[in-house]
């Protein structure tokens, strides 16, 4: 975190929560150090506060979920994959729905299925204390504590169950008697997550209610009433089961009563009102100049200490040298699909915010340079928009935005729709449009959104793409309205359809025109747009031109990369081998 935690490592060791395999046969540490630390309050927090740890470890949030849960959707995918070497270091078999238990980027003991169970051990070992001896009753900090913990767990959790489908529920310390335990149904697992969560939202301060919820990096009412609702659309929505693909039987996680929840905890934060839109690219310049101010878009980030955290790295606009923008070369190693550029509105301000086409070149001072057509970078993280220079290698310590309120809105707007219909949930999608477009052309787009409840889902779907690309929360969307194959398949209609100009795109020009401003680093480009020409562009005297729409970029080879295996057989990763092997026969794929 962008904070000193002090007496951190005291605290693990007090509370037992530093431990290897062979440490987990005994009973950890005895309940009287557990009373110290979970009694005073300057130890509590940082016991809580030590969960972090687990989010940030190299192989954990960092450096394994991050960046591959999520990619490829068909939005996003992850750039360079080589069709030939679709195994290369498993990378490329995580992104295409072909990860195998021995993974060689994931089948480590160390790595984020690991690093998940500590980090919820570690909140376990917090809640059970808290409850015990932190009087939360009486002091509304340690209550503030306890409710951050039951968050924590449960977002750790909601990401294993994304991952993983049916996983281990450890919802206590471990003991002797459940050191080895089977997965758990996922339904069982939503319900937990659902009761911590209505426990933690009247223990926990509205943002800036309180110093403690002034920063994002903590957790406050608005962030855990929104992570109810998220967690109740994917418990109400489909998923690949044992016996396929299909909602839940529990009559408690039934569609009608998890719509009704999402609309109750999202209207209660949009009506609460603590958080505000502004506006798209401001909250994503906030992100980068590490702006943790509570009150504004971002409900709540996983936080990364400036040495921690690869999010730049990962979704960057990519920076060939060390240059006057940065301390590392990286960035671009995820992007959006070539054609998702081409499918926003010519005046949707998230596009060009969204998708970039350039990156920076290799030199010092550094510019501009335009990339291939079959590699775009993410534009919503931009290392030229931090305010501190990067001081390691790989990591960048820009935080990872879980949640913020356009996704509220937006889960508010299908949930009501689902409920009450598309003019009851108008109200709720349109304040990311008028943000996004002109009011004339919002005003032909509800239009057409409200004709009908079809219409309307129709419209939260093609809006989540063009609102959250990136994000990586398109991928669980995709699942739980059981349209994961289907939009794939679009996409790969769609990209062919791009790169042979044909369809939507046959009013592009065959090249783009391109020249450096005057501030000798940005690129000007002409030929992006729909009825962009090739005569007009070689009218214009600018310095370059280059063959935008060149097939070597977009191979067929590279477009039916998407995925190997059937997406919809392949929603989850398999349990790595490391555990399997570990779990003393209890644990299968």
């Amino acid at each position: 975190m962008k904070k000193n935690i002090n007496n951190i490592c005291l605290i693990f060791s007090l509370l037992g929560l530093f431990f290897s395999s062979c440490d987990l046969d005994a009973p950890s540490k005895s309940a009287a150090e557990g009373s110290v630390v979970l009694s005073i309050e300057a130890l509590a927090e940082g016991a809580v506060m030590g969960i972090h740890q687990s989010f940030g470890e190299t192989n954990s949030y960092r450096g394994r979920y991050l960046p591959y849960y999520g990619i490829n959707s068909d939005v996003e995918w992850l750039n360079g994959i080589n069709p030939s070497q679709l195994n290369d270091a498993g990378k490329h078999e995580l992104a295409t729905y072909a990860a195998s238990p021995g993974n060689t980027q994931m089948n480590t003991d160390n790595n984020a299925w690991a690093k998940f169970y500590e980090g919820i051990e570690r909140a376990n070992k917090a809640i059970e204390g808290l409850r015990e001896y932190g009087k939360v009753n009486e002091n509304p900090r340690m209550a503030q504590l306890l409710g951050e913990a039951l968050t924590l767990r449960a977002v750790i959790y909601l990401d294993l169950v994304k991952g993983w489908g049916d996983v281990p529920a450890r919802f206590e310390p471990i003991t002797t008697e459940t050191l080895y335990l089977p997965r758990t149904d996922r339904d069982v697992i939503y319900k937990q997550l659902l009761a911590d969560l209505d426990e933690a939202e009247e223990l926990v301060a509205w943002p800036n209610e309180t110093d403690v919820t002034s920063s994002t990096e903590r957790v406050n009412k608005a962030f855990v009433k929104g992570l109810m609702a998220r967690i109740a659309l994917y418990a109400g929505g489909y998923s690949q089961r044992a016996d396929g693909i299909r909602r839940s039987n529990d009559p408690e996680l039934s569609p009608d009563k998890m719509y009704a929840l999402a609309k109750e905890k999202t209207l209660e934060v949009i009506q609460e009102g603590s958080n505000t839109l502004g506006s798209f690219e401001q909250n994503f310049r906030l992100l980068c100049q590490d702006d943790v101010t509570a009150g504004k878009e971002s409900l709540w980030e996983i936080p990364f200490s400036a040495g921690r955290g690869r999010v730049l790295y990962t979704l960057g606009v990519e920076h060939k040298a060390i240059d006057q923008y940065t301390g590392q070369n990286k960035g671009g190693v995820n992007g959006p699909l070539p054609f998702l550029f081409y499918d926003y509105d010519v005046e949707d301000v998230r596009r060009d915010i969204t998708c970039v086409p350039y990156e920076w070149s290799n030199s010092n001072p550094s510019r501009q340079q335009l990339r291939s057509i079959g590699k775009w970078c993410f534009g919503k993280l931009r290392y030229e928009w931090m305010t501190r220079r990067v001081t390691s290698t790989n990591d960048d310590g820009i935080n990872w935005q879980y949640m913020r309120l356009a996704d509220v809105y937006l889960m508010a707007a299908e949930a009501i729709n689902e409920l009450d219909g598309p003019a009851a949930a108008a109200p709720y999608l349109k304040p990311i449009l008028d943000r996004a477009l002109p009011a004339a052309k919002v005003n032909a787009y509800m239009a057409q959104a409200t004709a009908s409840k079809a219409a309307f889902f129709n419209a939260i779907v093609e809006q989540r793409a063009l609102e959250f690309a990136g994000e990586s929360l398109r991928k669980a969307d995709l699942i739980r309205w059981n349209l994961l194959k289907t939009k794939l398949d679009e996409a790969k209609a769609k990209m062919t359809q791009l790169i042979n100009r044909e369809g939507p795109y046959a009013d592009l020009p065959e090249r783009l025109y391109f020249k450096t401003a005057s501030d000798n680093e940005t690129l000007i480009i002409y030929g992006l747009n729909h009825g962009d020409t090739d005569e007009i562009g070689a009218s214009l005297g600018y310095e370059g031109s280059t063959l935008w729409f060149d097939p070597s970029d977009l191979k067929p080879e590279l477009i039916n990369a998407l995925y190997q295996k059937d997406p919809d057989q392949n929603q989850f990763w398999p349990i790595w081998q490391t555990f399997i092997d570990s779990s003393n026969g209890q644990l299968t794929n």
